[in-house]
């Protein structure tokens, strides 16, 4: 299961790379390395997110530089979410706070990048 999920997860971010428009300082599939730890808390399996899937967190909020960083950011966030029927919402919102790297936009599967 586990392992079908990161697949997965990967999948999608290479499918998010083709179409959103590439970036210099990141690709998607970069981003979704960083964050496979996480998928035992945001499917709900996880009270807490383990120490290495902040480290993922905390890697992405060192990424955020300029304006299209983050909007690019929140695009590859944003489709992986909606990709993935099962992820717990409160848990996906909540993923930055635990651990410690509060992102400038919040992680949904209905957030609007434009606004970033």
């Amino acid at each position: 299961m586990k392992g079908v999920m990161i697949i997965s997860v990967l999948v999608v971010f290479s499918m998010v790379q083709v179409i959103v428009k590439p970036i210099e300082a990141f690709t998607c599939v970069e981003l979704a390395m960083k964050v496979i730890p996480c998928a035992s808390f945001v499917i709900g399996s996880a009270v807490q997110p383990s120490p290495e899937c902040c480290n993922g967190v905390k890697q992405l909020k060192t990424m955020l530089v300029t304006r299209n960083d983050k909007r690019a950011m929140c695009n590859c966030l944003k489709m992986a979410a909606s990709a993935f029927p099962k992820l717990k919402d409160e848990a996906i919102t909540s993923l930055p706070a635990k651990c410690g790297a509060p992102l400038p936009f919040t992680i949904s599967k209905n957030m609007n990048c434009d606004t970033i």
